[in-house]
């Protein structure tokens, strides 16, 4: 099979899938009338719980309590099989054209089926002449290829997860039919060969996020949160929608291939110019989509829906849509020096907010989202200094981790019955021995543990910002790395370790989940432990270069192209500084882990140590009061009171100035009456009676009577002719 040509196939299975579930899943899953529909005035309970009830209390043959359970066991196995499968074949289509394409000698492949946007003529800003033109076409090159791997294999993990995870909730169907829908749309992200049709899965991927963290919409707080993420992207839209329309004004195109051949003939900016505003207007979108500061805010509230959302989100989709679209944008950013430091910049600063407000949340997946916006940043450090092969192999490594962290938390959740307080658990390591093992992996791979996928991709994160020259930012990495060994093994001691603090009705109920949950968690293990063997420094010059494959196979599309880089390439030759480098990486991890042992394990959990902070304790518990901090600035300040003094100056301005016209309107008509009435109808009037009063004595004699005229006629011959005659 030609799976290269076939790669427009690749996104159009999860398509069919999530077509079927929301057009005819409704049948296979026949849903049962909500409790909320029922009694609208119930409390409800938090999504983990709602979902651990069912998974607890209810029988497998009952939906209510003496109600027979409506879905049917057969009709459920249909979306259970049909939902993952279309994703599997997703990812065998995909490894297939990876094969193909590395066995190839051009390692970019191009096939465009159709154009669907066709403008009219523009001039660029070099007086050329272009047509705004968008095909329906793909790009699968080394860059999309690890992109596809990634979403398509984490992806079906996932949604095999969620056959067990979601098997007793209501909305089968429906939850599935996003899931696919989510895939869709971000494998027509990462295969687009424009920007124009990247766009469609960048809000396809936005809009998908608003169903799935709103998929309990009966709960308040899972609504808001879907507003909230659908919002706050819609900023960073905005900007990747002007930074698109203004690239196309001064290249004429934005297909990729163009756009990096135009690119290819300029310089570097000297100063802040046209190519660095393209490139800070498609940051700004990159910031929200992948919860960057100032737009981080959405992503920890998306942790309101099911948990294998949170790991979709968080692994595999969303998030990563920013740091992929900076790296295929690596031609423009290359030559905006001052967008570049903007964007290092912004990720080193999120990366240590996030893990500042990470170290004090007693929530086990709150926890875990704010460090994904903190590893988001490491991954916008490493294109912010040039280093963009580096940002996508902490994204692939990232994706094994931090999936199977966001799913062994659930599973931790389905054992304690929808408890996520980790201050109410403690004591699981042995009741749940396969959530433990494989959390352990991964808390060990984030914290950069060496050996470990997250130590690989980290620790080059950390090397290029010191050897690109950006010590700061540097110096802002190691700490966050620190900070990260610490919260992650926060977690694990309040977890699995000390003594149990759930109540006896929690404790009777622990188990391991079933294998649907656990075999997951299993090959991402595996995936976290050995996934960053193909990315080994280069230092470790005892291993041959296949293990260094990675970058080789990112070097086609993203190979140091600035004095910059290869400064960097060849600082690899001071061995005893990046050894020394790696040596206080690894020392921090180790440290960091050590202190979160002293005060979380060795000793038993009764009060948080951190609160002898005091209002560093408080800060980041209150997560810094940003979420505060927006909402007096523009919820309540921008939007509320804006549309306040709006409302104001429409009632007192707009429509004072519209009264004010009618009222002036009146008065003037009042005035013009009273003109028309006595000046111009009065001079009329006038007029007529003196043509009146004149024309009397005309009148009297223009009566129009003949007889009248012809007896005047004969007395005026007879006066003529008495008056000869007399005189």
């Amino acid at each position: 099979m030609d799976f290269l040509n076939s790669i427009w196939l690749i996104p159009l299975f999860p398509l069919a899938g999530a077509l079927v579930m929301l057009l005819l899943g409704r049948k296979l899953d026949p849903q049962h009338r909500s409790d909320v529909a029922e009694a609208p005035g119930l409390p409800h309970l938090p999504d983990e719980e709602h979902h651990a009830n069912h998974q607890a209390l209810q029988e497998p043959g009952t939906f209510h309590a003496g109600e027979p359970h409506p879905h049917s066991p057969f009709k459920r196995a249909i979306i259970s099989v049909l939902c993952p499968g279309m994703v599997l074949v997703s990812f065998l289509l995909s490894l297939g054209a990876v094969i193909q394409l590395a066995a190839s000698s051009e390692k970019v492949h191009e096939v465009i089926k159709f154009t669907w946007l066709a403008g009219l003529p523009f001039i660029t800003q070099h007086g050329a002449l272009a047509r705004f033109a968008a095909d329906f076409g793909f790009l699968l090159d080394p860059l999309s290829a690890v992109m596809i791997l990634v979403v398509t294999f984490v992806g079906f993990l996932i949604h095999v997860y969620s056959v067990g995870y979601m098997g007793h909730e209501g909305g089968y169907y429906r939850f599935f039919g996003y899931l696919n829908l989510f895939v869709f749309f971000m494998l027509m992200l990462v295969l687009a060969n424009n920007y124009a049709l990247m766009f469609v899965g960048w809000e396809g991927v936005g809009l998908c996020s608003y169903l799935l963290i709103g998929f309990y919409f009966h709960k308040k707080s899972a609504a808001d949160a879907g507003k909230k993420a659908f919002i706050v992207n819609r900023i960073g839209d905005a900007g990747f929608i002007l930074g698109m329309l203004l690239m196309f004004a001064v290249v004429g195109s934005v297909r990729f291939l163009d756009v990096n051949a135009a690119l290819a003939h300029m310089t570097p900016e000297a100063s802040f110019g046209v190519l660095s505003a393209i490139a800070l207007l498609l940051f700004i979108g990159a910031t929200g989509k992948s919860a960057q500061f100032p737009l981080y805010v959405w992503l920890p509230d998306a942790m309101e829906g099911p948990t294998p959302v949170s790991a979709l989100i968080h692994a595999a989709t969303m998030v990563t849509a920013g740091v992929y679209m900076v790296a295929r944008s690596n031609a423009l950013y290359r030559l905006a020096p001052e967008s570049s430091t903007i964007v290092a910049v912004v990720g080193a600063f999120t990366a240590i907010l996030a893990a500042s407000i990470a170290l004090t949340q007693n929530d086990i997946k709150r926890v875990l989202a704010y460090s994904t916006v903190s590893q988001l940043g490491y991954m916008f450090m490493a294109a912010g200094v040039g280093a963009y092969w580096v940002a996508i192999f902490h994204l692939y490594t990232h994706a094994f981790f931090k999936a199977l962290l966001f799913l062994g938390s659930g599973s931790v959740i389905h054992a304690m019955s929808g408890e996520q307080d980790m201050r109410r658990m403690g004591g699981l390591r042995k009741k749940i021995p396969v959530t433990y093992r494989t959390m352990l992996i991964g808390t060990l791979a984030i914290a950069g543990i060496p050996g470990l996928a997250g130590f690989f991709s980290k620790d080059e994160i950390l090397w290029q910002t010191w050897s690109n020259g950006f010590p700061i930012v540097y110096v802002v990495g190691v700490i966050t790395a620190f900070m990260t060994a610490f919260y992650m093994w926060r977690l694990m001691a309040m977890t699995f370790f000390g003594e149990p603090r759930m109540d006896e009705h929690t404790a009777a109920h622990i188990h391991e989940s079933p294998k649907t949950m656990t075999v997951p968690l299993m090959v991402l293990a595996a995936g976290s432990a050995l996934g960053g063997w193909v990315g080994v420094p280069k230092l470790w010059s005892v291993f041959p270069e296949g293990f260094r494959a990675l970058e080789h196979w990112l070097g086609y599309v993203l190979e140091p192209a600035h004095a910059a880089e290869a400064a960097a390439e060849g600082a690899h030759g001071e061995a005893g500084l990046e050894w020394a480098l790696m040596g206080l990486s690894i020392a921090l991890a180790f440290a960091g882990i050590y202190a979160a042992y002293l005060l979380y394990q060795k000793r038993p959990f009764v009060k948080e140590p951190l609160q002898a902070l005091g209002p560093l304790y408080r800060g980041s518990l209150t997560k810094w009061k940003v979420d505060e901090i927006y909402d007096f600035l523009f919820v309540n300040g921008l939007a509320k009171g804006g549309g306040t003094v709006l409302s104001k100056f429409d009632a007192r301005v707009v429509d004072g100035g519209v009264n004010g016209a009618g009222w002036l309107t009146r008065s003037t008509s009042k005035i013009s009456i009273w003109w028309d009435t006595w000046i111009v109808d009065g001079a009329v009037r006038l007029s007529s009676f003196l043509v009146k009063v004149s024309s009397y004595p005309v009148r009297i004699l223009q009566t129009g009577s003949v007889q009248s005229y012809a007896l005047v006629f004969v007395i005026g011959i007879v006066a003529i002719f008495g008056y000869y005659l007399v005189r």
